[in-house]
Order: C-alpha cells, then structure tokens, then sequence
C-alpha cells in the first residue's frame, strides 16, 4: 500500500513541476489574496464626512465642532449656509453626517431644566455605520455635556466628582481592530479554496485524459489512488498556510498567542477536511470545467457567509446555525482565533479537531462509496 501510494504521490508531483504556472499560483497567489481581503474588509470606521450648519457661530458651538474634528473618527467637509443645502449634501454623498446647531444653543446649554438641542442627519443606507457614528456622536455630547457641568461647578467653587466610574479592559485585541479578528477566517477562507479546486482538478485531469481506465483496470485500490493524489496538495497548502502567516505578522501584525504546535494541529486536521471535500467533486465530476465550478461554489460561498467568518453564527436563525456545520470552514475558525488571538489551551477547542476529523472522515467514505458505483455501472 505504501509504496503503491507513494508511486501515485511521485507522479503527481512531477506533473505539478512540469506545470510550473500552476504551481506558482498555488504558492503566491494565496498570499496575494489575504494582503487583498486583509486591507479590503475592514469594518472600523474613521474619517467620517461631516458636514456641519453651525446657525449659532458662538464660541461654545466652535468648541464641539472642534472636538469632532480634532478626532480621528470626523473630518468636516463641509459648512452648510441654508436649510436647501442639507438635502443636496446627503444626496450627493458629499457628507455621511450633517450636524445641525440651533441658534440658541449657548443659552440652552446654561439652563437646568432643559439640555440644549442638537440635531444629527447621518446617511442610513449602511446600517451598521451609522449606528457606529450615531454611538461617536453620542459619545461625543456626554463628554462635551460633562465639561460644560465641570465649568459650570468650578465658578461656585464645586468640583465635580463622578460618583461611578465603569473602566472598561479589552482582552485578547485591546486596539478593536477588526481585522485581527477577521485574519483567521480569511486564512481559512483561501486555504479551503485552494485545497478543494487544487484537489480536485488533479483527479479529473485523469478523466479528461482518459488515464483515469488504466488505473481503474489496475491493481490499485481506491483509497491509495486518493490519498497519493491529494497528498502533494496537502503538503503545498501546508506551506501556503505557512505563507499566509508570515504575511499576516508582516502585514497586518498579526501575532500567533498560543502554542505553534496547535496551530499546526489545527491546520492539518481542517486541510484533512478541506482535500476530502476536493476528492468528494472529482468524483462527482466528469470536467476540468464543471470540477471548478462545483468545488468554487461549495467552498468558498459557505466559507464565507455561513462559518463565522464575517457574520456571528449566534445571531443566526436555527435552521441556519444547524446549516453551518457543511463547512469545516466553521470548525477552524474557532480553533484558529482560539490560538492565535486568545492564546488559550488545546482545552478551549478539542472538540473542533474531533468535528473536523469526522467532516473529513464522512466526505472520504462518500468519495469511495460514489466512486465504486460509478465503476459498477460502467
């Protein structure tokens, strides 16, 4: 069996040293697609444009503008003149924000009863920043609010004291820099696309030779001829990976936590998972063409939208939480944050490697059992 298999194993990797172009987008080109996702997805929000209608002009309204745009989250574009340049500003995209400042904010500001009004137009369309800008501007008028108390207090000789104070610790990413969280899921991501066409390409370039009978009317058993021909795959995605990760320390500056033999661990069990997917579309397939597609679509679709990746699995619908175990795309993602953000043990997610491994084991007996009726029919 061994010898049988590293026969197949040698061949295959000749061929890929013959096809030298092939071999090289299998090296560099996923390093190439994590520097592109890596600075492409990034959910932090900065350099907000705002437009601001300051109908006051008074020196405490010149002093909120000034601590908006003296941070790094508000850069103001625009000063509007006229109610009928508030409309054309958020339709022309000239502004994501209009902030509008009545003329008697000062006067408001000073009195107990009410708060002094603001009003703030942001550009809806993305749901997800302008909550985040709602929360910099809310933020921003509580601390505005809080000197204006503080001025107020210190003319009667009151210090103003903060009678509860929540000090707030990020652990494992104290920046919230989004894209430490979502360098896992891309590495996952490439590496599971890579694998799975790599994969299975190489068997059905057998078919489309018509090589694929000579081996069917050989000696050789189903399970060598598949391991042998995923094994140098397996071993080139083990150093894309090993790429990936010296471009994201380089890139991105992204640090692995925990221990180097885990993240190991956890790479070979998901790119076990990852080549039996591939064996399972050759199989099926009969084309280079249709092989691609097939193996395209159910990588990198569920890899994406399904796994964790960019969404949170939780706040799914039930269907769709039970839905995202198609993927062991899902599985590594977990185990690979685990390590490599938050540092933690083989504890935390063992149970990942074992969901993996029984993905791969499920997708490999479909492989053979397909085949076998396959060649039963023919």
């Amino acid at each position: 069996m061994i010898s049988r298999t590293y026969a197949i194993a040698k061949k295959e990797i000749k061929q890929l040293i013959r096809d030298w172009r092939m071999l090289f987008v299998l090296l560099f080109f996923p390093t190439f697609l994590l520097g592109v996702f890596g600075y492409a997805v990034n959910f932090d929000v900065q350099n907000v444009k705002l437009a601001v209608y300051d109908q006051e002009m008074s020196e405490q309204s010149r002093d909120f503008i000034n601590s908006l745009s003296g941070s790094q989250y508000f850069d103001v574009v625009k000063t509007i003149r006229g109610n009928e340049e508030i409309k054309s500003t958020l339709d022309k995209k000239q502004a994501q924000v209009v902030l509008i400042i009545p003329r008697n904010f000062s006067r408001d500001a000073g009195k107990k009863s009410e708060p002094a009004e603001m009003q703030v137009l942001v550009d809806g369309v993305d749901g997800n920043t302008a909550t985040i800008i709602q929360n910099y501007l809310t933020a921003a008028a509580m601390k505005f609010s809080g000197e204006i108390q503080s001025k107020d207090m210190s003319k009667y000789g009151i210090s103003a004291g903060i009678p509860v104070e929540l000090e707030t610790v990020f652990w494992f990413n104290p920046e919230l820099e989004t894209t430490l969280f979502l360098i896992p899921g891309l590495i996952a991501m490439i590496l599971i696309v890579t694998a799975v066409v790599s994969v299975s390409l190489s068997l059905v370039r057998e078919k489309e030779r018509g090589t694929i009978e000579q081996i069917n009317v050989s000696s050789l058993r189903i399970y060598e001829l598949l391991i042998g021909k995923t094994l140098p795959y397996w071993l080139i995605a083990v150093v894309d990976a090993l790429f990936i990760l010296f471009a994201s320390y380089i890139l991105f500056g992204t640090e692995v936590r925990g221990n180097y033999f885990l993240l190991f661990l956890s790479i070979t069990f998901f790119l076990l998972a990852c080549t039996s997917i591939g064996i399972f579309v050759s199989v099926i397939s009969d084309s280079m063409q249709v092989a691609f597609a097939v193996s395209t679509f159910i990588s990198m679709l569920p890899s994406i939208i399904i796994s964790g990746f960019i969404f949170p699995i939780e706040s799914m619908p039930g269907i769709l939480q039970l839905l995202s175990n198609i993927t062991p795309a899902k599985f590594f993602i977990i185990s690979l944050r685990a390590v490599m953000l938050r540092g933690v043990g083989i504890s935390a997610f063992w149970d990942q490697f074992i969901y993996m491994f029984i993905f791969a084991l499920i997708m490999f007996l479909m492989a053979v059992v397909v085949n076998q009726v396959k060649e039963k029919k023919v």
